[in-house]
């Protein structure tokens, strides 16, 4: 059994090495822009996901969020509905 390795920043070299799938990772940061996770797959994700692909990930989906608003914004005054016709 190996010792623990106490050097700063150790622990975020450890979760960098993490293998999760792209997939769970964007399952993991859709369920959190829900609002809605289950505990036991908080804990299985915090284990498994590397925190890059988390952050990547997450500034992805929030950018389509935001240029999809922009769309739905721009289609909805362009088809004339907020105008009260």
């Amino acid at each position: 059994m190996s010792a623990p390795d106490l050097r700063p920043g150790a622990d975020l070299r450890e979760a960098v090495r993490r293998r999760g799938s792209w997939w769970q990772t964007v399952k993991a940061v859709a369920w959190s822009f829900f609002g809605v996770r289950r505990s036991a797959d908080h804990a299985q994700d915090v284990n498994t996901l590397n925190p890059l692909h988390v952050v990547l990930v997450g500034l992805v989906l929030a950018a389509l969020f935001v240029l999809g608003l922009i769309a739905l914004v721009n289609w909805v005054v362009g088809s004339g509905a907020a105008a009260g016709v």
